[in-house]
């Protein structure tokens, strides 16, 4: 099932969501994995976004908001600057310790 997963106010269309918890240093912190497909269009404002690496994540549909940094992330594809390419994104964002 997908889910709709804002990232700084960018939608994503999420498949294969997983939202779970952490403890670090004695702190439980919010962990969020999903994939998301990215095409050529999109590719500049997407990777422009991940390379702030300073997010607000909010996940309406599980009444989820949280500050985070990519704790793991990973590509089907480096060239999207291929008219007519789609990668494969896979995201894990890990809630900021305050």
């Amino acid at each position: 099932m997908n889910q709709t997963i804002f990232i700084n106010d960018m939608e994503f269309n999420a498949s294969n969501v997983q939202i779970d918890s952490v403890t670090r240093h004695g702190k439980t912190l919010t962990r969020i994995s999903f994939e998301f497909k990215v095409t050529h269009e999109e590719s500049h404002d997407v990777t422009t976004l991940l390379y702030e690496n300073d997010f607000t994540v909010k996940v309406p549909g599980e009444n989820l908001e949280f500050p985070a940094a990519i704790s793991n992330y990973s590509t089907s594809i480096t060239n999207l600057y291929v008219e007519g390419t789609v990668g494969d994104f896979k995201l894990e964002l890990t809630e900021k310790e305050t």
